[in-house]
């Protein structure tokens, strides 16, 4: 029992006995007893929490891998809708090509904005006149 023989518990005994005396001794070797019975107790109860924790981490680990099957099978769905969604945008681009083609009408010119800022001026403008030739009519320009 603990690394010690039996001439050591005997001498540890009789100094105890010394120590002690007769009546104080029973009551003492209880204690002891019960002392060694709750470390005992501890010891158990730390072994059965460090199993528990043991058990906990390979429950953790199936959980991640049941996670990574799902992102994967995710992951496949989305190609699948992807691809769906891919083929409709591919048929309407050639269906819109096929319109182009039929149309061939030229696209109207859009004006480029000047580059240049506008000057801003709270200043009145001059009235311009202006004689229409065909309708020989007067418009203002402002």
């Amino acid at each position: 029992m603990f690394g010690m023989g039996f001439t050591e518990i005997l001498l540890i005994a009789v100094v105890a006995i010394l120590f002690l005396g007769p009546d104080k001794l029973p009551s003492t070797m209880v204690d002891i007893a019960k002392f060694f019975r709750s470390v005992k107790n501890t010891i158990g109860s730390v072994k059965d929490s460090l199993e528990e924790e043991m058990n906990a981490t390979g429950i953790k680990q199936e959980a991640l891998a049941y996670k990574e099957e799902l992102l994967k099978a995710s992951e496949g769905l989305n190609k699948v809708t992807n691809v769906q969604a891919t083929i409709g945008a591919e048929i309407d681009n050639i269906l819109n090509d096929t319109d182009d083609v039929k149309q061939e009408s030229p696209a109207p010119k859009v004006k480029k904005a000047s580059k240049e800022p506008q000057e801003v001026t709270f200043k009145k403008k001059k009235k311009k006149k202006v004689q229409n030739i065909e309708n020989k009519e007067e418009t203002t320009d402002v």
